[in-house]
């Protein structure tokens, strides 16, 4: 199985945004409707969607559910998404819409043991655990949470680990200092992340800046890598990354 190519659509207060390191003070708009920006990404042969609730990503209450429904009506785009996915419910009521896959973060860290359970009740193709983490002064990688605002107590090895003991299929990992900063993917990172658990599909997240950063990810392994700030501005085609 190939490299599979994720665009990113960021969502906070209905518009379009790319946030730097996580942090909702600092935010770029972009002037774009969400939906017909999927479209464009279809129209240019993408066949995944990443869609992330930011406002719910911090709050909590997935609000996308319209926009997901109307991308999944559509037809051409499989859709990976989350943001404030805090219960059953919520996965149920995503996956009832339309979605491929259910994005959980924050709950990934804090309840482990109820996301090992949907993952037995649903099966490990259609969850994605997103972690999302800094390294800490003694060199541990610690996932943050609640939209990047608040650390996590678990140590990122111990959570991979884990998931792979419990049937998860795809992880996202970002290293949070390089998201939105066109500073380059932290290889290095993936490189750990692939040591730990061999068997997941991991997708690459955070400081995509060019051509070549998607072909480094499938050379390291990665079984995809998702595009955000890098499309949005044109630094890299997306014709260009479906190609590799």
């Amino acid at each position: 199985m190939g490299l599979t190519i994720y665009p990113a659509i960021d969502v906070r207060g209905g518009r379009v945004v790319r946030l730097t390191q996580g942090d909702y003070a600092r935010e770029i708009s972009y002037d774009a409707d969400p939906f017909a920006m999927a479209l464009r990404y279809a129209d240019a042969g993408a066949r995944w969607l990443h869609l992330v609730d930011l406002d719910a990503a911090r709050d909590g209450g997935y609000s996308l559910l319209g926009l997901l429904e109307r991308i999944a009506q559509d037809g051409r785009l499989r859709v990976q998404t989350g943001g404030g996915v805090r219960d059953v419910q919520q996965v149920q009521a995503l996956l009832g819409a339309g979605a491929e896959r259910v994005v959980v973060g924050s709950l990934a860290v804090s309840q482990r043991q109820a996301v090992a359970g949907w993952l037995e009740r649903f099966g490990g193709e259609r969850l994605t655990v997103a972690l999302d983490v800094r390294r800490d002064q003694d060199g541990q990688w610690r996932p943050a949470t609640l939209g990047w605002t608040e650390a996590g107590e678990a140590t990122l090895d111990e959570l991979v680990r884990f998931y792979a003991r419990s049937g998860l299929a795809h992880l996202l990992c970002t290293d949070i200092a390089r998201d939105g900063t066109l500073a380059g993917p932290n290889f290095e990172l993936y490189t750990l992340l692939r040591r730990w658990a061999p068997g997941l599909r991991l997708q690459a997240s955070g400081g995509a800046r060019e051509l070549a950063d998607v072909t480094r990810a499938r050379d390291a392994g990665c079984g995809g890598i998702v595009l955000g700030k890098a499309l949005l501005e044109g630094r890299i085609r997306l014709q260009d990354a479906l190609a590799c």
